[in-house]
């Protein structure tokens, strides 16, 4: 089997995604900036509250392998979809990419996951996501050949509500470890943080995790602290390898033992959409990390994708993010 940069395991989902204003969110009982998972009811109603709306999909891992191959690398996939019109979307998509996607699609009941993603006008995004057949990922699905071609197996931490889902990343892992491999995990959301602290803590201090990737309140949510130096701290002791901790504005940090690396974020005209941001610094980063770029250089790449992706609406990159002036620059710098 040939070689990938990456390999990302994820809740496949197709997101829908409407403009609205804070008012809405507030008739709706919606939590403004997080994710909440809904059941199909809540799906249904949403989605006939909601204005136009652009159907396109995504899922946080997904996002990530879409964005490292648009920066010229090479990706797998796992995450399980349904047999109906919304699963053959996002398998077509996904393929369409030139990312490798073979799971199996389940037949029947329940419908592939989708996600009602509401954007104010500040940019901000508010996801409610329905996880339909996504909850029936398992480690029947895991790949074993293909965990061990990757150079890094990176899965998000939304799979962690799904249950048979986390016996299928630790597999993953296992494999993962044994042929030489790197593991990496992504937080993914403080209130996801909240409900899993001791078992993400469990991951990554035991090995299972070699790299983290997090924002600031999902650190600061972590190690249940209002202090970054403190959360920053716990990073770099209970991580096998290293973390990365993005800062919005403020750019982001990569913490390896004693070592910070700081690096600023881009100056960005006007913010349309901030769904996709953090996956798409993950494609960055692991762009350059599996090129064997320097940590500094790695966290510029996640910094220009991230950068990039806030400007557009959605969170797959809509043209070559190995053409952007910026991520040229890096690469030959």
């Amino acid at each position: 089997m040939a070689e990938y940069d990456v390999l990302t395991i994820g809740n496949a989902i197709v997101d829908i995604i409407a403009r609205c204003d804070d008012a809405f969110l507030e008739a709706q009982e919606i939590q403004k900036g997080g994710m909440t998972l809904i059941d199909a009811g809540r799906a249904e109603h949403l989605y006939g509250a909601m204005g136009p709306a652009i159907e396109t999909s995504g899922g946080s891992a997904g996002n990530t392998v879409a964005g490292l191959v648009s920066l010229g690398g090479t990706g797998a996939y796992i995450g399980k979809v349904s047999g109906d019109q919304l699963g053959a979307i996002f398998a077509h998509d996904i393929r369409s990419l030139g990312v490798k996607y073979d799971t199996a699609p389940l037949e029947g009941f329940p419908p592939t996951a989708r996600s009602m993603i509401l954007v104010t006008p500040d940019g901000e995004r508010s996801m409610n996501t329905y996880l339909g057949a996504c909850v029936e990922l398992g480690p029947e699905d895991i790949d074993a050949a293909l965990v061990a071609a990757a150079k890094v197996t990176y899965f998000e931490g939304y799979l962690w509500d799904p249950p048979r889902a986390k016996e299928a990343i630790v597999a993953a892992a296992k494999i993962a470890h044994e042929a030489g491999r790197q593991v990496a995990m992504t937080l993914s959301d403080s209130f996801c943080v909240h409900r899993y602290r001791a078992e993400f803590l469990d991951l990554m201090r035991s090995g299972t995790v070699d790299i983290v990737f997090a924002n600031e309140a999902e650190a600061l949510a972590l190690y249940e602290t209002e202090d970054v130096d403190a959360a920053l701290a716990g990073l770099a002791a209970d991580t096998k390898a290293f973390a990365i901790v993005t800062r919005s504005e403020k750019g982001c940090v990569v913490v390896e033992g004693e070592a910070r690396i700081a690096v600023p974020a881009l100056t960005v005209p006007h913010v349309v959409d901030t769904t996709g941001a953090g996956d798409l610094f993950a494609s960055g980063f692991l762009r350059g990390y599996t090129l064997g770029l320097s940590h500094e250089k790695s966290a510029r790449l996640g910094v220009a994708a991230a950068g990039h992706i806030i400007t557009q609406i959605g969170p797959r990159p809509q043209t070559p993010l190995k053409d952007l002036a910026e991520v040229k620059s890096i690469f030959v710098g």
